[in-house]
């Protein structure tokens, strides 16, 4: 594949894809994925929206704003003028977004994409260490930040920020009444890359996937065309952060793509999403099964009266709680299997097309496979690794394991699953040692190493375990030093110190006290005699 002429000037992101040998088949069947060379998505997404529809309609809503299409093009806008005449951003270069789901964030995203730059989404729960190995890898010129979450950027200490949402003069916010709101966006070709999108692997170490232009239009053309099916009367929701592409294209990219609006929830419980949604007659729901679970416990079900479609990824959906949430609601839940590498979802299927505990078929543009360990398709009914083909597919940042989830042209996602006779593929386990909890990726080794910076910790081993909740959830097995005593208050400082050393959702719901950690005669931690005890008691 011979790349277009790239409009970045800064030449990172292109001297930093792997070989072209190691990328993955891109398929482009469906003739609404043959995109222009020259391509810049926010032109697609918004500019081209307001010429089309006016820029009257609402695009983001808040619980305190409401935003219309005019007016996230004129703050987009702005924000690229602030980028490229206060800042000299130039394209190529790299920003680091830093904050919840508002407004704000999408203009900020727009801003960048606008002037060519390269965003860099990050979790706004990360820790500093967290933050630090994300911006060793991508090296950013500049980020843009919540000044609510500023404390851990600084102490990085490795780049410089702009804030916004504080009262000071130089804040992003205010930065914006000097500048005219008219920007011409920077001519990308379709395939310059546009997001970063950082996910951690089995041993912690955060890898960053590379996506274009036109990538980030083909998700909404396939899977939310085909799939999804969504109009300019929807209503969007949902609980994924934006740093997330499930969250990113679930409440940014389709919605703007078909002119609809979408309610940006900072924060949310079950309980709290259920009544926004019924607040704000939201149409289109985006969230993990542990929430639509934790929906129907709370007895919210009903609030979800104006949800049409309801969208669950990140962990595998059970046909218990879809069967419970459809008997409730009426409602059928779409339930996808994406990756970060692939962008959004490549398995799904909708309405009448669903088969209760299937993920779904492959979706229009992509193919997916079912492979043995030597690369060779399996009999249908024979689990085996999924493998998947379409539009989108890995291209990592400078990482040797792109040899791993690339594999004869096949993105290898790491699940294993059973493909029927019809074409529905079904959910088996990981095939890897990722723990899913709730939705998000957690990497054993990447607990342990936190863990092990403890005093009090000898060493310690992480494993997943099943949980009804949550899917999964992180269970460490826990050598103390001698003058330690394991006890239910050694267990909640431990707990506390890894919320303080990483994202919080990565810590350990159970911990034991071993003696010492199982170990093969070659001194290998076993850690599936760790997970079988732990089941044993449950």
């Amino acid at each position: 594949m011979t790349l277009s002429p790239s409009a970045h000037l800064d030449s990172f992101c292109r001297d930093n894809l792997p070989p072209e040998n190691l990328w993955p088949n891109f398929e482009f069947t469906l003739p609404e994925l043959r995109y222009p060379d020259r391509l810049n998505c926010a032109s697609s997404l918004l500019d081209d929206q307001v010429a089309a529809l006016g820029g009257d309609r609402p695009a983001l809503l808040s619980p305190s704003e409401s935003w219309t299409y005019g007016e996230l093009l004129r703050r987009a806008n702005q924000i690229a003028q602030i980028l490229v005449e206060d800042f000299g951003l130039v394209p190529g270069n790299r920003v680091l977004l830093r904050g919840p789901n508002n407004p704000w964030m999408v203009a900020c995203w727009f801003g960048v994409v606008k002037a060519g730059g390269v965003a860099v989404t990050t979790m706004p729960l990360l820790r500093s260490g967290e933050l630090s190995k994300i911006i060793d890898l991508t090296k950013p010129s500049l980020a843009l930040c919540d000044h609510r979450f500023a404390a851990d950027l600084i102490e990085t200490d490795q780049i410089g920020a702009l804030y916004y949402g504080s009262t000071e003069p130089t804040d992003l916010i205010a930065r914006t009444s000097a500048k005219s709101g008219e920007f011409t966006n920077v001519a990308t070709a379709a395939d310059d890359v546009v997001l970063l999108a950082t996910t951690s692997g089995t041993t912690g170490t955060p890898k960053a996937t590379m996506h274009f232009h036109r990538d980030i239009l083909a998700v909404a053309d396939t899977f939310s065309a085909r799939v999804l099916r969504p109009n300019q009367a929807d209503v969007f929701t949902g609980t994924p952060p934006l740093a997330f592409t499930f969250g990113l294209c679930g409440l940014v990219v389709f919605p703007l793509r078909v002119g609809a609006a979408t309610l940006l929830l900072e924060k949310a419980t079950p309980s709290e999403l259920a009544d926004a949604v019924r607040e704000h007659a939201v149409s289109v729901l985006f969230t993990a099964p542990t929430a639509y679970r934790a929906i129907l416990r709370e007895n919210k079900a009903q609030s979800l009266a104006s949800v049409r479609r309801c969208v669950s990824a990140g962990e595998h959906l059970p046909e218990a709680v879809w069967e419970e949430f459809y008997e409730e609601t009426g409602t059928r839940i779409i339930n996808g299997i994406g990756a970060t590498e692939m962008l959004h979802v490549f398995i799904a299927a909708s309405g009448d097309d669903i088969r209760s505990g299937a993920t779904g078929k492959a979706v229009p543009g992509y193919t997916a496979a079912v492979l043995d360990d030597d690369g060779h398709p399996v009999p249908d009914g024979t689990p085996g690794r999924l493998a998947v083909t379409g539009p989108t597919g890995c291209r990592y940042l400078a990482d040797d394991r792109q040899r791993q989830y690339v594999q004869n042209g096949w993105n290898i996602t790491g699940d294993t699953y059973i493909r029927d006779s019809d074409g529905y593929f079904w959910y088996q386990s990981r095939s890897d040692d990722m723990i899913v909890s709730s939705g998000y990726n957690i990497a054993g080794p990447e607990v342990e190493e936190a863990l092990g910076r403890h005093p009090d910790v000898k060493e310690c081993a992480v494993v997943g375990l099943p949980d009804p909740d949550r899917g999964m959830i992180v269970h460490a097995a826990v050598v103390l030093m001698s003058d330690a005593v394991g006890s239910d208050t050694k267990v909640r400082e431990l707990q506390e110190f890894v919320k303080n050393e990483l994202a919080p959702y990565k810590y350990p719901r159970s911990i034991e006290f071993l003696a010492e950690l199982p170990r093969t005669p070659n001194g290998k931690i076993q850690r599936y005699r760790l997970r079988e005890s732990r089941q044993a008691l449950r």
